[in-house]
């Protein structure tokens, strides 16, 4: 299987089995998006006469040599599908710190943070059983995360301090390494707690949409006004700072900004360089969903971010745009491009009573709880569901040359828009294929200047 497009004159061919990238001229382009529907003989008829007979002979000896290489049209990596391994182990834990928040941001899946329930925050004990579980699941791994989560996990502040002391004991005694990220919508980062973010070497996700009036509109406080101001400076003033280590720009656009380029440049004009604006997925019933009309528009954004994002390369000043990260040579091994984020089974949420969930996005939906961390996990038949939600379990993902990237979507969102976790969500899939065009297109333009 391949994948041959075009992107501002620059002619790109994926081999999607072996995950080799062409850059070739348009004779080559059209030779190969043509070479399994004809035989050669018929190549040469079609094309000779446009590209000249020794011309076309020479291309398909090239794509011979590819193909033997392994490199052009090559096998399908795994032809008798997949059979992940028994007795995975758990690497990371999502912890909801609290099912509560400051803020009342329009968009939040989680309900402005109670997660559709009572608003609590996560007790200690709790919080050292999660860590206790997560020890003894993660079996003989040596490295294990834990990702702070909310609401706002900053509502509680002294149980987090108090984990992230825990967890490095708990971890040292196992002989493993354990990391921390934090996700924050940064009101309540106040300099104690950016120093004690540096001291800890914790990984941060700091929520910020863009533009003022962006932001704002979405991101509102209980009282309803906006947050921007407050936001933006402490952000400024935290990555700016030797507490920063490992951060992470988190924003959301909808509906209301479909020019959302105009967001990431904002935010990468006042200093920030590790970026991630992503798209709201929201229910039709919203004003802010994104509706069929909106999408040539959101796609024609991301030409133009691929393009700005290019020119601060050829400036020196490049910016880290996550959706655009793409690794050819180190990337995931096979086993994680075929499962992607592995929830509910090798990641797993915790809510503040100790219910474990498959990740953040199921909290709530009863059925879907896999077990509590005293307990550890008791409904095997739902992780082995997760466990077998790869690519090759879902139907539209096997004959897509996008599959070994975005590794078949979010299980929650496919869930939430089919019922279905091995049914992925369609806007998804359009906006995870143009992402990967434009990954590939800023590959190949940045190795060459």
């Amino acid at each position: 299987m391949i994948h041959a497009f075009s992107f501002d004159g620059t002619n790109i061919v994926l081999d999607v089995n072996s995950n080799a990238v062409h850059e070739v001229d348009e004779p080559t382009l059209q030779i190969i998006k043509n070479y399994e529907a004809e035989s050669e003989t018929e190549l040469i008829n079609q094309y000779g006469p446009v590209y000249g007979i020794t011309t076309v002979k020479d291309i398909i000896q090239e794509i011979r040599d590819l193909k033997d290489s392994g490199l052009l049209f090559s096998p399908e990596p795994l032809p008798d599908g997949y059979q992940p391994p028994e007795g995975e182990t758990v690497k990371a834990l999502c912890l909801n710190m609290a099912h509560d928040c400051n803020l009342r941001c329009r968009y939040c899946f989680a309900s402005q943070g109670n997660f559709g329930g009572r608003r609590e925050l996560m007790p200690a004990e709790v919080g050292r059983a999660a860590i206790d579980f997560l020890m003894n699941a993660s079996g003989n791994r040596k490295h294990v995360e834990v990702d702070f989560f909310g609401g706002e996990p900053l509502m509680n502040r002294s149980v987090l301090v108090e984990l992230v002391e825990y967890g490095r004991l708990r971890a040292g005694q196992a002989g493993k390494e354990i990391k921390f990220t934090l996700t924050t919508n940064v009101t309540l980062l106040d300099q104690e707690m950016q120093q004690f973010i540096g001291d800890h070497d914790l990984a941060v996700v700091l929520s910020i949409d863009g533009r003022p009036e962006v932001h704002d509109r979405m991101r509102v406080t209980a009282s309803g006004g906006g947050s921007y101001r407050q936001v933006m400076d402490k952000i400024i003033k935290f990555t700016g700072s030797p507490n920063c280590r490992e951060y992470i720009i988190r924003g959301t656009f909808t509906r209301y900004n479909l020019d959302f380029c105009a967001d990431v440049m904002h935010l990468a004009e006042a200093g920030l360089n590790h970026i991630s604006v992503e798209p709201v997925v929201a229910g039709a019933e919203t004003e802010y969903a994104f509706k069929d009309e909106d999408i040539p528009i959101l796609l024609e954004e991301y030409d133009k971010l691929t393009r700005y994002l290019l020119e601060r390369y050829r400036q020196g000043r490049p910016v880290d745009f996550f959706h655009f990260n793409i690794d050819l040579e180190g990337g995931p091994c096979l086993p994680k491009r075929l499962t992607g984020c592995s929830a509910g089974s090798e990641y797993l949420a915790v809510v503040p009573g100790g219910a474990l969930y498959p990740c953040h996005q199921f909290v709530g939906r009863k059925d879907f709880q896999v077990g509590t961390v005293f307990d550890g996990v008791v409904k095997n038949n739902m992780t082995n569901m997760f466990r077998g939600a790869h690519i090759y379990n879902k139907n539209v993902c096997r004959d897509c040359w996008a599959k070994f990237h975005c590794s078949g979507g979010c299980h929650a969102n496919a869930y939430a828009f089919n019922g279905d976790i091995l049914k992925p969500y369609r806007l998804g899939c359009i906006f995870a294929r143009k992402r990967l065009e434009c990954a590939l297109y800023l590959k190949i333009r940045t190795r060459k200047e």
